[in-house]
């Protein structure tokens, strides 16, 4: 039992105390953030700021380019977000519901998604390295975070689909770079994701 929690830990010894703290105040307020947006609480939108701006720093620190994008993306994401939640109006003016995807959704999300995916291959390529299995991992989950981010922000339900699998992706990957926590932290969300999409569809089936 002692081995394989050395195994699990081994990663951390080279992480500083500093970085290992960030790493749990950016995990609480991450998860306060999700469960936010699962009961479609606004307040996902500054508790999940105050996560991707630490998980920035963290993840440019560590070399992991395509998740700093994806943080980099959630910050100006959330602010939009925030923004269309509190102040954007229907015909009837009345705050925009959560609906479904139509077609014009998932032209805009696939169009991103290809956008991101491109994007990412060339930040890897300006810093010149070699990209390996993990670094494929990044730049895919990259593109998913991105399109499920925009979904969030438009109330769309089909966004709780993209984080199921970008969580899942993201679980070795955080754990293979020592982000044990952040590791955890995705298994997490991955079952948040799930329970966020029930809650979600529901609203959106009463709001046909």
């Amino acid at each position: 039992m002692n081995e394989w929690i050395k195994i699990l830990l081994y990663p951390t010894n080279n992480s500083s105390l500093i970085h290992i703290l960030l790493e749990f105040i950016a995990v609480i307020f991450c998860i306060c953030s999700v469960i936010f947006a699962k009961n479609y609480n606004i307040w996902l939108y500054p508790l999940g700021i105050i996560s991707t701006i630490i998980y920035s720093y963290l993840t440019f620190f560590t070399s992991l380019y395509g998740d700093f994008l994806i943080n980099i993306y959630y910050t100006v994401m959330s602010f939009y977000g925030w923004y269309i939640w509190i102040y954007k109006k229907d015909k009837n003016n009345k705050k925009i519901p959560i609906t479904f995807s139509d077609t014009q959704d998932y032209v805009y999300t696939f169009l991103l998604f290809v956008f991101t995916f491109i994007i990412s291959i060339m930040v890897y390529g300006f810093t010149r390295k070699v990209l390996s299995h993990y670094d494929w991992m990044d730049i895919l989950t990259t593109g998913i975070f991105f399109s499920g981010m925009y979904q969030m922000a438009i109330k769309k339900v089909e966004n709780w689909i993209f984080f199921m699998m970008g969580n899942i992706i993201s679980v070795p990957i955080y754990f293979l770079k020592g982000f044990i926590l952040t590791g955890f932290l995705f298994i997490f969300l991955s079952f948040i994701a799930i329970t966020g999409y029930i809650v979600w569809k529901n609203k959106a089936i009463k709001n046909l």
